[in-house]
């Protein structure tokens, strides 16, 4: 009967030996992707054998064309960035998704010419970009619709 006493003052949080350990929590296998700033194969190998290093990590894969590094490991992703940056590399979260993944990827927002093929740059859903950062990225003022047809602005449109 004492070692029924035990197992149940066990379970219940007891001071008996056979009770459960706290056990610590398992990080999740996920994978991580970076931008990170590469010309030539000196970088590469300083970034690889950097992140490589990590507790944790399983596979670090690279594409120097198009500046990329997918760490797949049981890792942070912000302590993947903070090691990739120590390198002295400018490093990014991986800012780009699949065009085929967004509504419009022409937009304003998230269309980037330094994109690589096929990809633009991620933004939240319903993100409109402000007036200012238009006029930043079109390097004019913003057009208002009443300006367009207006028979003293020279850029007008004319219908007739």
């Amino acid at each position: 009967m004492g070692g029924t006493l035990e197992y149940l003052s066990g379970l219940l949080g007891g001071s008996g030996g056979h009770g459960h350990e706290k056990t610590k929590k398992r990080k999740q296998l996920q994978t991580v992707e970076l931008k990170v700033r590469m010309d030539c194969e000196g970088c590469e190998l300083k970034v690889k054998s950097a992140l490589s290093s990590m507790k944790g990590v399983e596979s670090v894969e690279i594409n120097r064309k198009q500046q990329k590094v997918t760490v797949v490991g049981y890792v942070e992703a912000g302590k993947v960035l903070k090691k990739a940056q120590s390198t002295g590399k400018k490093a990014e979260i991986w800012p780009y998704v699949p065009y085929s993944l967004v509504s419009q990827p022409y937009v304003a927002g998230t269309y980037d010419k330094r994109a690589p093929p096929g990809y633009v740059r991620s933004a939240e859903p319903g993100y409109v970009p402000s007036v200012q950062q238009q006029q930043q990225q079109l390097g004019r003022p913003h057009d208002h619709l009443t300006d367009m047809f207006n028979d003293e602005n020279p850029n007008s449109c004319s219908v007739m």
